[in-house]
């Protein structure tokens, strides 16, 4: 009898030994306002300054030997309005699950591509919508998007997610494999499915990237080979439909100082051939609660293409960090838009470029932002 009510209680206290699980609820809301200045002025008040602002739950439960099942459910929202951001959609920053291991981790969902973790990781400004953003990058003569991650109407497919998601920024039906960490490098790769029968391999995405840390350094090298934007279809099976996204940035830390910067090339390989490269170089000082930082980003199509002009966006910002959680910030950002045959606005200021803020023979923006940041 001693021996059976033995095996029954180690029977049930044999799950708590290695089943270990947790969930937490996260989240960021951060509100701004924009004083902007060019042909006309504008006054606004936009969500997701510093962060976009997010609703997230995320959990892992550990299986035992040095195995974990990880899940991230995490959806935008539009603070200032109310609204779900990533076109409505309910999970629309990331939707994923996982397996880590001690061989690396299998995941599978809605997942960041390595052209948005290097120009949101290694900018001063990130690439969300106020100050020298990197998200001043790409949308070369209104055509392939690789940083703000909106398609143009003509670049839909199931790999790339659609209107809603846009490429590769985001990439829907998704598989990674990312490795264990060795002397500092970590490898991934990354396959957007692109479903479509009998079509799957004229809409799918392929995303290689390499990242060291150590000593100070952080650098990342990617290469991305997405075949949706505009796939090939059954008519046209030979057509050319590939876009090759080349991307590498890097960031060293010194004490209080860190600089940082990276360079991001286009080749658009499909008839249109909207090639078009970005630039940009930062840096920052943080001493107590105290964060200075200053940047500059360049947009440059390819003029041999199109006839846009180049951006060049100048940007110098300020942190205050009430508390681990809450922060106030402020910037003032100088965007210049060379001119263009068709008077194209080629910048980006909060997202989108206010109606009558520019003209074709007036296109420069200074922006002014005051901000506050809270996460939770």
């Amino acid at each position: 009898m001693k021996h059976s009510l033995g095996a029954i209680a180690l029977a049930l206290a044999a799950p708590a030994a290695f089943a270990q699980s947790s969930v937490t609820i996260y989240g960021i809301v951060d509100l701004d306002g924009q004083y902007l200045s060019g042909h006309a002025k504008q006054v606004l008040l936009t969500s997701g300054g510093q962060s976009g602002s997010r609703i997230g739950f995320k959990g892992s439960e550990d299986l035992g030997s040095g195995y974990f099942a990880d899940f991230v459910l995490e959806g935008g929202l539009n603070v200032d309005t109310g609204g779900s951001g990533q076109g409505g959609q309910l999970f629309g920053r990331q939707a994923l699950g996982a397996l880590r291991t001690p061989f690396g981790t299998a995941s599978a969902g809605r997942q960041y591509s390595s052209v948005y973790t290097q120009s949101g990781d290694f900018s001063e400004f990130a690439n969300t919508s106020i100050g020298a953003t990197t998200a001043v990058i790409g949308g070369f003569a209104g055509g392939y998007e690789p940083i703000r991650g909106s398609a143009n109407a003509a670049a839909t497919s199931t790999a790339t997610g659609s209107e809603l998601n846009g490429s590769p920024a985001r990439v829907n039906n998704s598989f990674r494999y990312t490795s264990p960490v060795f002397s500092g490098f970590k490898a991934s790769f990354l396959y957007g499915a692109g479903e479509v029968t009998g079509n799957t391999n004229n809409t799918r995405l392929f995303d290689y990237s390499l990242r060291y840390t150590g000593y100070g350094l952080d650098a990342m090298v990617s290469y991305v080979d997405d075949k949706a934007s505009n796939g090939a279809t059954a008519a046209t099976p030979n057509a050319k439909t590939s876009v090759g996204i080349t991307t590498v940035s890097a960031a060293y830390t010194i004490g209080a100082f860190k600089v940082e910067g990276g360079f991001l090339n286009v080749n658009d390989k499909r008839p249109a051939d909207l090639d078009g490269k970005g630039y940009w170089v930062g840096g920052d000082y943080k001493f107590g609660q105290n964060v200075v930082r200053a940047q500059w980003v360049e947009n440059n199509p390819n003029k041999k293409i199109t006839t846009l002009g180049k951006t060049n966006a100048y940007g110098v910002g300020y942190e205050y960090d009430f508390s681990k959680r809450t922060n106030l910030y402020t910037s003032l950002t100088r965007f210049q838009n060379d001119a263009s045959a068709s008077g194209t606005f080629v910048g980006r200021i909060g997202g989108s470029t206010p109606a009558g803020l520019t003209t074709a023979t007036d296109r420069s923006v200074t922006e002014f932002v005051l901000g506050v940041r809270h996460a939770f």
